[in-house]
């Protein structure tokens, strides 16, 4: 079968193929489940633990829970025992620790509960089939270190590296093969020296550092608080593609890297604005209701969806919760999304930019601080500009992004989303606060000394955060409250009311990094801001008004240059940043470099303690191996697509339009079109030969003549393997232009994008 009619083939069937539907549970009596019922069902929920273990058991896993104790062996037995009884009865017949290795995914290895008791008998061996799970089964597992990434702590034969059960996230119930189940342990996953290979540890770490810093301000700046534990909040916006699955099978630049390496934007795909927030397709909405309903059995508060900016894009996004819960939270949701779609002959791209030319997908991480009394530590409240905690803890952040800025840029980095950052869907590469014009007249008002400016009547007073009044002006439509801080989509770091929107983060990556590196950021300036208090406290047994305004004057001199309210994309906005000294890090290769200056590792080592100097060079080395392994990875997979597919099909059709043109002159008619076709498309032909030569010398090149220095291998890789790629591609592209529609191989982006 041609290539033709397998596409053909391929869009007949995504357009008249049968639909997958599921029925939605219902009670006994018929009527629906609420979703308040299913939440949580297939999760080991704390309330669950309560019931199945006895009460003492229950209260030293707490103390455990909370830092207070260490697991002891019949904790650990009993919880053990209690889990697998549980996961047993909803069809477990295997357990694995699931966790989070630096390979920009999740791994899990599945183990029986099925074990073997031996007896011997005065007639022989007799085995006895048992089913068991013990504490220490429960508390860790041993994967081979050496087959992970590394960055050279462990070698081939030092294999030993450990998965620990993590207490502060629940097991799991997740549905296995043929009608079976598989409980999930999530776990942190360590070298047999202790060091972290994953990046789970380090997040837990970065929690742990920023909660007994933030606590011992909030306790400084009120001393009545007696806070003893604070914690980040995260909410996860995920933006994906769903594409048809046989089609997806048709390419296989798609399938290997994650993104087409070729291919022309249809005449119509985003520029009529007409797609986000537009009816789901059906198909992909009943994916997306399925997905949905699985993460309700695991406890996952999915929110929203909806369509985004480019055609096939789409968008879910959970409620509020703990930082690390919330990680567990995306990867499970990216998990299930990926199956789920299979059942629906879909495929789900989480590459930043899977189509040039339309929007890429980005993973915006809505960032918080709340006390354990509840409280956000950067809510405004009705008058921020005389809530000095709200104030202190904001400046905090922005004097984060101040000294590290660099670092934000490095947690974001990687060879897929280098596509999307600054391409007028993603903010660029210089990291800047947007706070809204309300917000920053309170914190020039309190620099300058002076009244607040009231934003509604031209006079002075105080702002009421909680927002104003819009009158519709049409008759039965309610007046509407407004918010006073627009939203600024351009900013990579924007106040959103009550919290802060990372957007630069990518699709496919794990928010853990971009969150510990945030969160020891913070914790930085916390110190930082801390002993500026002490300082001005003095031998004052607590600190006045005026104590804390001379500090926060202080900071917000400190932090004006990383506050920015324009259009983050614009040019004027890069010469501003280079006035103000703010780094504008173009490329992942150059953002890696910043991961070693003494200023970040200082902070990240010394003054945090989150990372050991071996686990920060190792990551070093492992970000530079991956980007560089990546894009020869494209470029070895372009070569094959160019020689074995769209260069075949070029001379196939050329060779008709030859024949066309000879057989035309044999009758005497005139064929100069057909002429004029071949002329056209003969310069195409020989620049894409031209350019692959190239691209193949670069590879090659890069490739033979590796660097021991893990940068300088990546940066070889972007200069030059990088834009040798997007000349092969853009020949490509040309060329298909011209090719007749039956003889090019591929299924194009009209097909893609616009058949789901």
């Amino acid at each position: 079968m041609s290539a033709f009619e397998l596409r053909k083939n391929a869009l007949v069937s995504a357009s008249t193929g049968e639909k997958r539907e599921i029925q939605y549970p219902h009670k006994a009596d018929g009527k629906p489940r609420y979703p308040s019922e299913i939440f949580g069902e297939n999760v080991f929920t704390l309330k669950t633990m309560a019931k199945a273990l006895p009460k003492p058991i229950f209260a030293s896993f707490l103390k455990q829970r909370r830092g207070r104790q260490n697991l002891d062996k019949t904790t650990a037995d009993s919880i053990a025992h209690a889990v697998r009884v549980w996961a047993m009865d909803r069809g477990a017949t295997h357990y694995t620790h699931w966790f989070q290795p630096q390979t920009g995914s999740t791994a899990e290895k599945h183990d029986a509960f099925l074990s073997l008791v031996t007896n011997f008998t005065p007639g022989g061996e007799e085995n006895t089939p048992i089913d068991q799970f013990s504490g220490s089964q429960l508390l860790q597992s041993e994967p081979d270190a050496s087959s992970f990434p590394s960055g050279g702590m462990r070698t081939t034969f030092e294999a030993r590296g450990y998965t620990i059960w993590d207490t502060s996230s629940s097991m799991f119930v997740q549905q296995g093969p043929n009608g079976t189940s598989i409980l999930y342990i999530p776990s942190v996953y360590i070298s047999y020296n202790g060091d972290a290979l994953d990046e789970k540890t380090v997040l837990l770490r970065s929690n742990n550092v920023l909660s007994r810093a933030a606590a011992g301000l909030v306790n400084l700046l009120e001393p009545e608080a007696h806070v003893s534990y604070v914690y980040t909040t995260l909410g996860t916006e995920q933006e994906f593609f769903l594409v048809d699955r046989k089609m997806y099978s048709l390419r296989p630049d798609l399938k290997i890297t994650g993104r087409t390496l070729v291919g022309q934007l249809p005449p119509r795909h985003q520029q009529l604005e007409d797609h986000y927030f537009g009816r789901i397709p059906s198909r992909v909405l009943s994916a997306i209701s399925e997905m949905e309903l699985e993460c309700l059995r695991l406890g996952i508060p999915i929110k929203t969806r909806h369509n985004e900016v480019a055609p096939a894009q789409f968008e879910v996004a959970p409620i509020f919760e703990e930082a690390s819960v919330a990680v567990d939270h995306n990867l499970q949701t990216m998990d299930v999304l990926h199956k789920v779609a299979h059942r629906h002959n879909l495929r789900v791209l989480y590459h930043e930019k899977p189509f040039k030319g339309v929007n890429g997908s980005g993973k915006h991480c809505n960032w918080a601080i709340a006390t354990d009394r509840g409280e956000n530590l950067l809510d405004p409240t009705v008058r921020p500009e005389t809530n000095y905690r709200f104030v202190i803890f904001l400046l905090a952040v922005l004097r984060a992004l101040d000294q590290h800025a660099a670092l934000l840029r490095v947690a974001i980095s990687s060879s897929s989303n280098d596509h999307r950052l600054g391409a007028q869907e993603a903010p660029p590469g210089i990291i800047s606060a947007f706070l809204g014009d309300q917000l920053n007249e309170v914190l020039d008002a309190i620099e300058e000394n002076r009244p607040i400016k009231n934003f509604s009547v031209p006079q002075f007073q105080s702002i009421k955060v909680g927002g104003t009044i819009l009158d519709l002006k049409v008759s039965g439509l309610p007046h509407i409250s407004r918010d006073l801080t627009d939203r600024n989509r351009t900013s990579p770091f924007a106040f959103t009311g009550n919290k802060f929107e990372f957007r630069a983060v990518g699709s496919k990556q794990s928010p853990s990094f971009p969150v510990t590196v945030l969160n020891c950021a913070v914790t930085a300036a916390i110190h930082e801001i801390t002993d500026a208090l002490r300082a001005q406290m003095g031998a004052k047994p607590t600190l006045s008004d005026e104590d804390k305004l001379t500090v926060i004057r202080k900071f917000i001199k400190l932090t004006k240059s990383v506050r920015f309210e324009g259009d983050n994309y614009s040019a004027e906005w890069v010469a501003e940043a280079e006035r103000r000294g703010l780094p504008n890090i173009k490329t992942t290769p150059e953002a890696f470099t910043y991961l070693v200056k003494d200023k970040h590792v200082n902070m990240l080592t010394k003054e945090t303690g989150i990372f050991t100097e071996s686990e920060l060079r190792s990551r070093y080395h492992i970000l530079n191996e991956r980007y560089a392994k990546d894009i020869i990875i494209e470029a070895e997979t372009l070569k094959t697509l160019v020689a074995q597919q769209i260069l075949p099909a070029a001379f196939e059709y050329r060779k008709s339009i030859a024949e066309s043109a000879a057989a035309l002159a044999a009758l005497k008619i005139d064929g100069s079109p057909e002429v004029a076709a071949l002329e056209e498309m003969t310069p195409l032909v020989s620049t894409l030969q031209t350019e692959l030569k190239k691209l193949s010398a670069a590879v090659g090149d890069l490739v033979d003549n590796e660097s021991d220095d893990a940068n300088e291998h990546a940066q070889t890789a972007c200069n030059s393997v990088v834009p040798a790629i997007n000349r092969v591609r853009d020949a490509a592209d040309a060329l298909e232009v011209v090719v007749a529609d039956k003889h090019w191989p591929l299924p194009k982006y009209t097909e893609l994008l616009l058949t789901v």
